[in-house]
């Protein structure tokens, strides 16, 4: 079982997936933590009602990136975890922080990297008349959204998709993928060698991809 803390800026959806998966013994993980830059988030009380710790350390208090990091290291270094996971965390993070947690820091991304790096993904990929969509989970590197991609999960974009339907069709791939993830690593099958993926100890070409239904990948391979 690994120890895990969390990273959270909003309602923290994929945590509470994470947290599901934990209940119904399919992820041999404990959330030791969530910490989040905002007071104000919804998955701060849904972790606090589950008896899991909470903190914020609130971005707003610190005069630049390189403090609010410092101070966010000193929060999760107690918990002594295995793998911090972003879960929906809006706030870049500075290289030197990132590096302290090399092979250990995930994030959960709304496209298929490195396609639509950034924010506003749903809508981008429709403007561009895209017909493929999904989401991806990666290991955190110093570069925006730019990590090795360990594995993803790709849609259909549907003639009459809004980016509010196609975000909550993600959303739903969201909620299987980062569970199934975060189960490799605590299951010591997915690990970063030398800035690649390795996935029971071979080397991954290109990320692997999982089909929870709504796939339009047709060699969809299912671990």
């Amino acid at each position: 079982m690994i120890r895990l803390v969390a990273l959270i800026s909003g309602r923290g959806s994929n945590l509470q997936a994470v947290m599901d998966a934990i209940n119904t013994r399919q992820l041999p993980a404990e959330v030791a933590a969530v910490i989040s830059n905002n007071p104000t988030a919804a998955g701060l009380q849904h972790a606090s009602q589950a008896g899991i710790a909470i903190q914020v350390v609130n971005h707003r208090d610190y005069p630049d990136r390189r403090h609010f990091d410092s101070a966010l290291h000193r929060a999760i270094e107690p918990f002594a975890p295995d793998i911090v996971i972003l879960a929906g965390f809006m706030r870049i993070l500075g290289a030197d922080f990132v590096n302290q947690y090399h092979g250990r820091l995930l994030n959960i991304h709304p496209s298929l990297l490195p396609a639509y790096r950034g924010l506003n993904t749903h809508a981008r990929v429709i403007e561009a008349g895209e017909t493929e969509h999904g989401v991806s989970v990666h290991f955190v590197t110093p570069e925006l959204d730019g990590g090795p991609v360990i594995a993803c999960t790709k849609i259909r974009v549907l003639p009459d998709d809004d980016p509010e339907r196609l975000a909550a069709r993600v959303l739903t791939q969201e909620h299987q993928l980062y569970p199934a993830v975060i189960g490799w690593f605590a299951a010591g099958r997915v690990r970063l060698h030398n800035q690649q993926v390795c996935l029971d100890g071979t080397p991954l070409q290109q990320p692997v991809e999982l089909d929870f239904g709504e796939s339009s990948c047709e060699k969809s391979r299912l671990y």
